[in-house]
């Protein structure tokens, strides 16, 4: 039994589209098989603490559970 699955929060830039067939596309061309995310996720913003730094642990806690 797998605990953990690799899984993308995307921002997508103003102006710009994608799809997440094209995210996985494009994985799986440039990163190793267990690296590709089996999941996508579009959010608005990434969670990040006043120094700007990435708030995994908020992250794992909101799409953890899905």
């Amino acid at each position: 039994v797998w605990v953990e699955a690799v899984v993308a929060a995307v921002v997508v830039r103003n102006g710009m589209e994608v799809t997440e067939d094209e995210l996985a596309s494009h994985c799986r061309a440039h990163l190793a098989g267990f690296k590709t995310p089996k999941q996508v996720y579009f959010v608005d913003s990434l969670p990040k603490n006043p120094s700007g730094k990435l708030l995994k642990r908020v992250l794992r806690d909101q799409f953890g559970t899905r």
